[in-house]
């Protein structure tokens, strides 16, 4: 609880004592009067003062006005005990609500807790501590063992292990060492790192997401919207027609003005529309905290709201669905072993740094002895001739062969494929594909059960590759060879054929124009990339397409919070009012009807901090296979 809250406590704990004494005690008239006010004015001077400040400045009707109305009014009727007894609860109403408003805010930020203190700066051989805003880009900085990393940069010395689970959701600790990028926010474990700073406080990835977090609220729903729109127009109505209702019925019935009077005044205080001002908000407000500790940065609520109501999602290929990354997946030999064929490619691929040459050392995973290649030869667009051990080999596409004139088998797989000959005959072939991510083809399936319809693939790879991811991980549809202007007209087309939303994930670096062009852009694979944070309304902060599935679930529940407690609100104050203006509900109904129903709705509200466990259980099942996979690799 904070000292400001501690404070109300207090107050309200003072003003209870002074009522019950006011109300027990044996005072004359005057007596009884005095004690009210004096109550009265111990706990209800701070909304006497908001409300007539609040007019000075031209903000009239408010929650505030429509207390001091309605209280002052039970005092002028001679209802003292009623007035007092209504300022009183709707403050301990508003201690209720202060707490769980703060309460959440607080998890927020302890889920969002990356805000670095400090910087371990290397100058002149010593180490002073400096705030990271004074660290500029070349300097070196030292992280030991339990400190978070204050910037980016690269490590220059040093072996460790990273808790990223601030950031990304995941339990499983990042391996880093020399050479090894490193971002802030990150928690070190073990060893003793020297980081080389490669971006300013103000560009690092901590900054970034702490200014997108803290700013997320600016970007308002529709169901906020409605909100703002609604208490503007509520408020002054339900105002005149308690007026309305304090003087016709009077005059029209020939009633006393005393009793309808005293309804009207309970009509204002059943009318407050706090549960709706604060509740649907702080909803949204815990979505995205949710979301954010699943490792899902979502840029603002409207982006929430327009998750639940997507109907269908395009998947760029490459680094999405994709590891972007090449594997061997098949090995075809021709007179020999699969063993003798590959080390065969890998010594004539020893000296590539091509991709394609790195993914078939690393099929190969056994030591290269340099000496035992006499020469290498690479032949521009067609592959490399190297003579090993005396014997001369040819690794490359099929216009080598043809080249060299080597009588060789086509080989009808989808892929890249790397032909070898050896001394002029034709050894066999080798199949090269991008990786499927672990979770991608689970990702696809868990979409359907979201409510989404449609899936579908663009990508720039052949016909043939683009078709057999497509196949293996169950997407609907699939458009291949696109360039990136295709790749626009292609979602210019979906989006007059989307009934919901349309939302595209990409890698945040090469889909900007189509990220721009969706309902709702969103970034996978964000960590540490500045495009994929700047070009996205959601970031996937790891490579799991299945976190969209989660964020999904996170956006529906939010809704489902929001409607009940518009229902719920609407609903409660519209029956009260109702028995109000009929004199059946009195004083104490309402202040349940405004205090009850707001902290009823605020504490519902909160639920959506909460992550449901299977969505934890699965994230850190598929966080556990793509770490055996890389070490495997």
């Amino acid at each position: 609880m904070t000292r400001k809250q501690k404070k109300q406590l207090y107050r309200i704990l003072a003003a209870a004592v002074l009522f019950i004494l006011a109300l027990l005690l044996p005072l004359p008239p005057i007596g009884t009067l005095v004690g009210f006010l004096i109550c009265y004015a111990v706990i209800g001077w701070d909304i006497v003062w908001k409300a007539v400040t609040n007019i000075l400045h031209g903000q009239v009707f408010d929650e505030n006005f429509l207390m001091i109305v309605a209280t002052i009014g039970a005092l002028c009727l001679g209802e003292y005990a009623e007035g007092v007894a209504v300022m009183l609860f709707y403050q301990v109403g508003e201690l209720f609500q202060s707490y769980a408003v703060s309460k959440s805010r607080r998890s927020i930020s302890g889920l969002m807790d990356i805000r670095p203190d400090y910087a371990n700066v290397l100058r002149e051989g010593a180490v002073s501590q400096v705030g990271p805003e004074e660290v500029t880009i070349g300097e070196t900085i030292v992280v030991k063992p339990g400190e978070r990393v204050p910037l980016d940069g690269v490590v220059t010395e040093g072996v460790s292990s990273l808790d990223t689970s601030a950031l990304t959701g995941e339990s499983l600790p990042r391996d880093v060492s020399t050479g090894s990028d490193v971002i802030s926010g990150c928690i070190n474990q073990s060893g003793t790192l020297h980081i080389q700073v490669s971006k300013e406080y103000g560009e690092s990835t901590v900054s970034k997401i702490l200014d997108l977090v803290e700013n997320a609220s600016s970007k308002k729903s529709k169901s906020e919207a409605f909100i703002t729109r609604f208490a503007k127009y509520y408020t002054p109505f339900v105002v005149l027609a308690a007026v309305v209702l304090a003087i016709l019925p009077p005059l029209l019935l020939q009633q006393s003005f005393a009793i309808w009077v005293e309804r009207a005044l309970t009509f204002l205080v059943i009318s407050c529309p706090c549960a709706l001002v604060i509740s649907v908000p702080l909803s949204f407000f815990g979505g995205i905290g949710g979301a954010s500790k699943c490792g899902i940065l979502i840029k603002g609520s409207n982006y929430l709201e327009a998750l639940a109501k997507t109907e269908t999602v395009v998947f760029d290929k490459t680094g999405t669905l994709t590891k972007g990354n090449f594997a061997v997946s098949g090995i075809y030999p021709q007179g020999m072993t699969r063993e003798e064929l590959l080390e065969l490619a890998a010594y004539a691929e020893n000296d590539s740094s091509h991709p394609i040459s790195r993914s078939i050392r690393a099929a190969y995973g056994k030591k290269i002895e340099p000496s035992r290649i006499q020469a290498v030869t690479e032949v521009a667009g067609h592959g490399i001739k190297a003579q090993v051990e005396g014997k001369m080999i040819l690794a490359g596409n099929a216009k080598l062969m043809e080249q060299e004139q080597v009588a060789f088998e086509p080989l009808d797989q989808a892929g890249t494929i790397v032909y070898l000959a050896l001394d002029g005959n034709f050894a066999g072939a080798i199949l090269i594909e991008d990786e499927i991510k672990p979770d991608a083809a689970f990702a696809i399936r868990d979409l359907k059960t979201c409510g989404v319809h449609n899936t579908v693939m663009l990508t720039g790879d052949s016909k043939a590759v683009g078709q057999k991811v497509a196949s293996a991980l169950g997407i609907d549809a699939a458009y291949t060879e696109l360039l990136p202007a295709d790749k626009v007209e292609n979602m210019e087309a979906l989006l007059k054929h989307t009934q919901g939303n349309l939302a595209y994930v990409g890698d945040g670096i090469n889909d900007a124009p189509v990220l721009a062009r969706a309902d709702i852009g969103i970034a996978m694979g964000g960590l540490g990339s500045d495009a994929a944070i700047e070009a996205a309304d959601v970031v996937i902060m790891t490579d799991e397409p299945s976190k969209l599935p989660t964020a999904m679930r996170i956006s529906k529940k939010t809704l489902r919070i929001v409607r009940q407690n518009i229902v719920f609100a609407l609903g409660i104050k519209a029956l009260v009012l109702v028995l109000g203006a009929l004199g059946i509900a009195s004083m104490w109904a309402a202040v349940f009807a405004d205090v009850g129903v707001a902290v009823i709705a605020i504490l519902n509200a909160v639920r959506a901090l909460r992550v449901p466990k299977a969505e934890m259980i699965h994230a850190e099942k598929v966080s556990a296979i793509a770490k055996k996979e890389k070490a495997a690799v």
